[in-house]
């Protein structure tokens, strides 16, 4: 029976990196662990309507390193660098009096990054659009800015049903066992009336690896079950009569 994986998981030193680069050991494991969590959860909190795909957190020996990808630098920053100011302070008390030092990256194209495109969706869910509506715009959205696939997934009590169904909308190709393509995943959740939905986003970004090589599938095929047909069944059928009688 197949199993899910986390895709990123699943791609991580071969085309993905690790969103925590740093070293511990023992107690001090923990220790830094827990303030990466707390790190996360007090950005996920106050840049809630900032557009925040994913944070990367680098440590040296007292200092730390936070990189922060938006699609809207400009609210993270504030006037004259004001937010940036209380998000250093603030950060600096979660690690102890660690440097602290913060980093933005914009994202150039927020329609093909699959963590925004799940949390806008779960935006429009709790603004009580349809799911349908919602899904089928971002794939639209998605394939018009070069996508070369996306595909959507919203479970829950969709539409406000009684029983929890999940409905799926793909477009274009996504193949997510092959590694080399450069698959994007996200997660999000919307907290409805009737109960939290969970949308999940898979992008293929259009990048070309170079082999310009095609499958061959149905040759193949064909192949062998003309041997299965020609030589198994009579080779066996021949052999076993003899061996039964002695």
């Amino acid at each position: 029976m197949g199993q899910k994986v986390n895709p990123i998981a699943f791609r991580l030193a071969v085309n993905k990196d690790w969103r925590s680069k740093w070293y511990a050991s023992g107690k001090d494991y923990t220790n830094k662990l827990h303030e990466d969590l707390a790190i996360r959860g007090y950005l996920k909190n106050k840049l809630i309507n900032a557009g925040l795909a994913r944070v990367v957190i680098e440590r040296a020996w007292n200092s730390v390193r936070v990189t922060l990808h938006t699609s809207r630098p400009g609210l993270i920053i504030g006037r004259q660098g004001k937010e940036i100011e209380v998000m250093t302070k603030d950060i600096t008390s979660l690690c102890k009096g660690a440097q602290v030092k913060i980093d933005i990256i914009e994202i150039r194209k927020p329609e093909l990054d699959a963590q925004l495109v799940a949390e806008q969706i779960a935006v429009q869910l709790e603004r009580r659009i349809s799911f349908r509506r919602a899904m089928k715009r971002a794939l639209q959205t998605a394939m018009e800015f070069g996508a070369e696939g996306i595909r959507l997934r919203c479970a829950g009590r969709l539409g406000g049903a009684d029983i929890a169904r999940a409905e799926g909308y793909r477009e274009g190709k996504v193949p997510l066992q092959t590694l080399r393509v450069p698959l994007d995943y996200g997660f999000a959740e919307a907290r409805t009336l009737y109960g939290i939905i969970g949308i999940k986003c898979w992008v293929n970004k259009k990048e070309d690896d170079g082999t310009g090589k095609q499958p061959q599938g149905r040759n193949d095929r064909g192949d062998r079950g003309g041997d299965r047909r020609g030589g198994g069944g009579g080779d066996r059928g021949g052999d076993r009569r003899p061996n039964n009688r002695n």
